[in-house]
């Protein structure tokens, strides 16, 4: 009797169970099962772009992120197939060597020599690195060791060996060049979309081509090619630099980090004697490049001697009352004109913090963006920036009459006629005051024009800065006419007469005037001919 009751007791609680299940089954498939479309329009997210052009927006630039993702990933499984077979290669050759050395190899001999070769190769990339100028700079023994490097933009690659064939400016024609720079451009977009750790994927931004600004490059044949490429930031006056190094195979990526030039002041030095009107043109281009657009500038003139100071002088007051401009140093100095004294007495002559120097001269003309290049390749301790200007020819022989020539603005032009890189001046630099000082400064015992330049450069080259030289498209050298004068030491007069040669003209434009005679005959015998064949 009590065994039945028992039966039936666990019976009513078997289908109690059973019904509680079937119950619990019925509620979880209501509650997961998909709505319609009208119940499941998600509420506006913060911040979310709203309408359909809100959101065709954000997928466009999703999808954009994306493929540039996609892309990049396409090219490092290719080079990493490419790597595999080269290693496989490499073994299968090992191998081959060691069965006809000693038979067939013993078990997980092969697994290990894998390894090694993987090593190996890991432990020579780093090696190529380690060798490389990347993160310092090596010691050289004169200025024809310094390997320069190449800037480049979107469109354009801006180089020094020119040849015959090549031009100043011009886009990459060969495919290899091309493609290294592509290459190059999309790796550098895709790092800087991938997420870092703790960052918010919905605020970051998203990079594009369109962002690049310019980037150096050079190559050290036994080495490897080194690239540093700069991006607009996410605010104003800050930068993206990334730095990868190519040592003969994939890149490497050495650096990734944000550069703010907003508290970055440039204190440019201009030395000076006499030339009052280059300098009121100088000053033109100074209010509107370095008051009105970059805003971070000091100007320090010094100024030799006493005769036409006062129309200096009153250039510098009557720029600063016109437009508010206060940060300038005016120094006098009683004594001859020597490029390297002036220098050197207006870079000792700051005495606030750290900064850094930009010297210039009267005749020299910049952009904004050169600025930003200033302050994007020095850094304190680390590296010096000497751009190559590009050095602008005579315009009366190149527009012909003088009623032809242009405004200054429209002469700055890149082409192959119109100027060429200034490869052999080392006057235009940007450095950080404290390297200059712990270098020893200028030889100031030379005198008049030239030779300082090189003195300094050689120093920085003799250390263990890293020297940036490179072409700039934002800095020109405006023509003027040269006087080597008699009282100048031999080696100063003939690079001074050497410096006035090339400065004239392109080498076809000499020759058109040295020939010019010849041309003139020809023309001549060629009228009746002309004259005959209309007839």
């Amino acid at each position: 009797m009590l065994r039945r009751g028992v039966v039936a007791w666990a019976s009513r609680v078997g289908v109690v169970l059973v019904v509680a299940c079937c119950c619990l089954s019925l509620l979880y498939v209501l509650a997961c099962s998909p709505h319609s479309d009208e119940s499941r329009a998600p509420l506006p997210r913060a911040n979310a772009p709203t309408g359909k052009d809100g959101y065709q927006a954000l997928l466009q630039e999703r999808e954009e992120q994306h493929r540039h993702y996609i892309s990049s990933l396409k090219k490092q499984i290719s080079q990493l197939k490419e790597a595999l077979q080269e290693c496989s290669d490499q073994l299968k050759s090992v191998q081959d060597s060691l069965e006809r050395a000693v038979g067939a190899p013993p078990v997980g001999l092969l697994d290990g020599m894998a390894e090694r070769n993987h090593a190996d190769l890991q432990e020579f990339l780093r090696s190529q690195l380690g060798r490389a100028e990347v993160h310092s700079g090596v010691k050289l023994p004169s200025e024809y060791a310094v390997v320069p490097f190449e800037s480049f933009t979107l469109q354009k690659v801006y180089q020094l060996e020119m040849g015959l064939t090549r031009h100043p400016e011009e886009k990459p024609v060969r495919k290899d060049r091309r493609d290294e720079l592509i290459e190059t451009l999309e790796t550098a977009v895709q790092a800087l979309n991938t997420p870092r750790e703790g960052d918010n994927p919905q605020q970051q931004k998203v990079y594009s081509p369109s962002d690049f600004i310019e980037g150096i490059s050079r190559t050290e044949k036994d080495k490897g090619t080194l690239y540093e490429l700069t991006f607009r930031g996410d605010r104003s006056h800050e930068f993206r630099k990334l730095v990868f190094f190519r040592p003969f195979g994939p890149l490497m990526k050495v650096k990734n980090e944000r550069v703010d030039t907003a508290n970055m002041l440039i204190n440019i030095v201009v030395p000076l004697a006499k030339r009052a009107d280059k300098f009121r043109n100088f000053m033109h281009n100074f209010r509107e490049v370095c008051v009105r657009q970059d805003g971070r500038i000091h100007l320090t003139v010094v100024y030799f001697g006493k005769d036409q100071m006062s129309e200096v002088k009153g250039i510098l007051e009557n720029t600063s009352r016109e437009i508010n401009f206060k940060n300038f140093t005016l120094i006098q100095l009683n004594e001859e004109f020597s490029r390297g004294r002036g220098l050197d007495v207006g870079a000792r002559a700051w005495k606030g913090s750290n900064i850094l120097l930009f010297f210039c001269d009267v005749d020299i003309y910049f952009t904004a963006e050169f600025l930003d290049s200033c302050r994007l390749n020095a850094q304190p301790g680390k590296k010096v920036f000497y751009p190559v200007l590009f050095s602008q020819y005579n315009p009366s022989l190149i527009y012909g009459h003088h009623d032809n020539i242009p405004p200054i603005e429209q002469q700055l032009v890149i082409k192959k006629d119109t100027g060429f890189w200034r490869d052999f001046g080392f006057g235009m630099t940007c450095q950080y005051r404290s390297d200059f000082i712990n270098i020893g400064g200028f030889d100031v015992d030379i005198k008049g024009w030239g030779g300082e330049d090189v003195h300094l450069y050689r120093k920085y080259l003799h250390s263990n800065l890293l020297v940036v030289r490179s072409p700039s498209h934002g800095l020109f050298h405006l023509w003027h006419e040269k006087r080597c004068g008699d009282e100048l030491p031999p080696d100063q007069y003939k690079m001074c007469m050497q410096s006035k040669a090339m400065n004239e003209a392109s080498h076809g434009q000499l020759g058109m005037l040295f020939f010019r005679h010849e041309i003139e005959a020809h023309l001549r015998k060629q009228k009746p001919h002309a004259a005959a064949k209309k007839t």
